[in-house]
């Protein structure tokens, strides 16, 4: 049977609605099984695990025009504020879009929008992908990615043309619409090519999101915030500003990673500091492939070592001086 740290983990995971967290203990609860001998209960609740990451959120159907049904793609997010660690200034400021998005009618009365158009900058894998499928998940809208590779095009005009044409789709369907790598559009007009045709669909994009009055949250994300032209600032209500994870929130991250596959007794000091540097999802996949040991030996902990070497891993395969 499981343990009693056990079973409370897997009721604080659930009330919480932290399902990563949740699947992880679960994991844990079948490796103590097999120890135990309980092969086949071992394996049935690692079946369970997997069959339910495996099957997908029930998308809400909607009639895309055709001329860019394959501009966006649209799926269910159950990512929730616990799922992301970030400084106490970012959550704050998610908190209050969340908070003023709940009670936009409250606002509208006194003349007021909510914040709705978010600018997120900072280096790959720091969270930004991730929250806004976490606004997604907490206000149950349909996340929406714009596929900025099948965006641009080398026509003229046609572009800017799709642009309008994801901007009324913005006004006709209430989602959270993710522009990711936004700086392939949004960089600084200086920057231009012979043609221009690239300052034209960043005018195009500063009148659409200017003009734009749905009830849609726009979120652009960039890894390059030098590099975006100065007149898209003012266009958003809330820049927002990630880095990489320091100190108590790689702590945090392993902890909520491994969640009770870590030993109560476990010493971060050193793993935190081997994994100063790295991204929040270099430190989470280091993490799983830690965790996949354990689980592939039959253990319900992680060891020091293996955590150890695979922080280690990760810091080879991304070397600070390559990647700045």
């Amino acid at each position: 049977m499981a343990t009693g740290e056990q079973i409370k983990a897997l009721v604080k995971s659930h009330f919480e609605n932290n399902s990563e967290r949740f699947s992880t203990t679960a994991l844990q609860v079948a490796a103590h099984e097999a120890r135990q001998g309980h092969e086949a209960l071992a394996k049935q609740i690692r079946d369970l695990v997997q069959a339910s990451k495996s099957v997908s959120p029930t998308v809400s159907v909607i009639q895309f025009k055709r001329e860019i049904s394959d501009l966006i793609l649209c799926k269910n997010s159950d990512s929730r504020l616990n799922d992301l660690i970030l400084t106490e200034g970012l959550k704050s400021k998610l908190k209050r879009v969340l908070v003023e998005y709940r009670q936009q009618d409250k606002l509208k009365s006194f003349g007021l929008n909510n914040r709705r158009k978010l600018l997120l900058a900072g280096p790959p894998g720091t969270g930004k992908t991730l929250t806004a499928a976490v606004l997604a998940g907490e206000l149950r809208l349909p996340l929406m990615t714009i596929l900025m590779d099948k965006l641009i095009t080398k026509y003229m005009g046609e572009t800017s043309a799709r642009l309008r044409q994801i901007f009324e789709t913005i006004q006709e369907h209430r989602g959270v619409y993710l522009f990711d790598e936004f700086d392939a559009i949004g960089a600084d007009r200086c920057y231009d090519n012979d043609v221009g045709e690239m300052r034209r669909v960043l005018n195009s994009f500063l009148m659409f999101i200017e003009n734009d009055t749905s009830s849609s949250i726009i979120v652009s994300a960039t890894n390059n915030l030098k590099i975006l032209d100065q007149a898209l600032f003012r266009r958003f209500d809330d820049v927002l500003l990630y880095d990489r994870p320091r100190g108590n929130e790689i702590e945090r991250l392993i902890k909520n990673k491994l969640a009770s596959f870590l030993p109560s007794d476990f010493g971060l000091g050193a793993i935190v500091k081997d994994a100063e540097g790295l991204s929040h999802a270099e430190i989470g996949q280091a993490c799983e492939d830690a965790l996949k040991d354990a689980i592939l030996k039959d253990e319900d902990k992680v060891t020091f070592e293996v955590l150890s070497h695979a922080i280690q891993d990760k810091r080879v395969a991304y070397n600070q001086n390559w990647r700045e």
